[in-house]
């Protein structure tokens, strides 16, 4: 009898939603359990970090990663499975790309905490406390200065990307690394196209808008390019490997597939694909209609603002 692969899984930075996307390869789960044995996983299973600690460096097959670095524990337990690890997985957004959780690297680690437990209006704080390092004998792990992607932190060998991931993606990442059929290191695990070559929607490539809409207020024609309706649609600038499934009910990509291996940024890309679309050459009405852009970074960058441009000189290698 062939040797069960040892996996990992990990949750830090995140949601949680990961953590359910590895559930949602249904009866699958069992021909999981049939080639491998499952020896960390914090959210489903009783083990303790010093279990791992205790664990051969390589003894681990496979570690799947899933959260964004931003916590002095998010980085310990990176270098530690990675370590521990034959091979490691940036598994969804925010391992990959530093996720939503990486909009908050517009703000300073001082800044985001007086707002979260002084002026929020959420905090009911009177006596202004704000979380300390030490209590008694428990230390908290500290927040870091900005928040990381996992290739920030320690080498990662491949990525799946996804918000969460695709349980097709999901499946065949396990199935690739069951047969040792994996592509070169650092390869991400789903179709280098875009989103757009999956969706099925009608497309002219005409200069259009003339304001940039949202979806709250407004209901889109459902055969015709998102885009060109004035919705900031994601996909001309997004990894395919989702099945369009957006832009399939009517709502734009948010661009969490992140980018194409042709696309250095993703929000630089969709920002020359909006320049595109503009219907008009009078630089006054242009820009009368990019102000209608209700928060550019966080809808251009709504995944990616870790391993941006726009934050790259301030984000340094943990």
């Amino acid at each position: 009898m062939t040797e069960k692969l040892k996996l990992a899984f990990y949750w830090a930075a995140s949601c949680g939603g990961c953590e359910v996307a590895i559930l949602d390869i249904d009866e699958k789960v069992l021909d999981v359990v049939a080639i491998a044995d499952i020896v960390f996983w914090p959210v489903a299973i009783d083990i303790k970090y010093n279990d791992v600690r205790a664990m051969d460096d390589k003894s681990i097959d496979v570690t799947f990663f899933n959260g964004s670095i931003r916590t002095e524990e998010n980085a310990e337990l990176a270098r530690l499975l990675r370590a521990k690890s034959k091979t490691l997985v940036a598994f969804g957004s925010c391992s990959c790309y530093g996720g939503v959780i990486g909009l908050g690297n517009l703000s300073s680690k001082e800044e985001l905490l007086h707002r979260a437990y002084i002026t929020s209006d959420s905090t009911d704080n009177p006596e202004q406390i704000k979380p300390q390092l030490h209590y008694k004998e428990v230390h908290i792990p500290d927040v870091l200065p900005a928040n990381y992607a996992l290739d920030q932190v320690v080498d990662v060998d491949y990525y799946l990307p996804g918000c969460p991931p695709k349980d097709t993606l999901v499946w065949s990442a396990i199935e690739a690394i069951a047969s040792g059929n994996l592509p070169a290191k650092g390869a991400v695990l789903a179709p280098n196209l875009t989103v757009c070559h999956d969706c099925p929607r009608e497309k002219h490539d005409e200069r259009t808008i003339k304001e940039f809409k949202r979806v709250y207020n407004f209901q889109p024609d459902e055969t015709k390019c998102l885009l060109e309706q004035g919705l900031i649609c994601m996909g001309p600038a997004t990894r395919s490997g989702c099945d369009a499934s957006c832009v399939s009910v009517n709502m734009p990509c948010r661009g969490c597939m992140g980018p194409t291996d042709q696309v250095f940024d993703q929000g630089a890309k969709m920002i020359s694909v909006l320049g595109g679309l503009i219907d008009s050459d009078d630089p006054e009405e242009v820009k009368e209609i990019v102000s209608t852009i209700v928060d550019p970074v966080g809808t251009l960058y709504y995944f990616g603002v870790s391993k941006s441009l726009i934050k790259q000189s301030g984000v340094k290698r943990r």
